[in-house]
């Protein structure tokens, strides 16, 4: 079952389907990129030796920042991941994923 939907139980009209969608449950902030100063570490630590670039302390709109993860990927040639209001880059990328992050005009904190 998908979780963009919430089966919702009636009596009066019985046989169908009555889902209802949860695409709106929980806000999502608005992001203006100019107000914003995103976080980024490196981390080896439970990944096997590998090392990750993470963007971290996002507001909370997971649709905006999983695009933003597309560019970040296709511009660093990688792999990666959202994860937990984090955005986790193969590799260590920090100065080219600050670049392309002030670029869209975020601010930009750590090594």
């Amino acid at each position: 079952m998908s979780d963009d939907y919430e089966l919702v139980y009636s009596s009066e009209t019985p046989g169908k389907n009555l889902k209802k969608s949860n695409k709106n449950k929980g806000s999502s902030q608005s992001i203006n990129p100019k107000e914003v100063t995103l976080k980024l570490r490196l981390e080896k630590n439970k990944r096997g030796g590998k090392t990750v670039t993470v963007v971290y302390e996002l507001p909370h709109n997971p649709a905006y920042f999983k695009k933003v993860l597309k560019t970040l990927k296709s511009k660093c040639g990688t792999g990666g991941a959202f994860k937990e209001d984090t955005l986790e880059i193969q590799g260590d990328h920090r100065e080219k994923i600050r670049g392309i992050l002030e670029g869209m005009g975020f601010k930009t904190k750590g090594f």
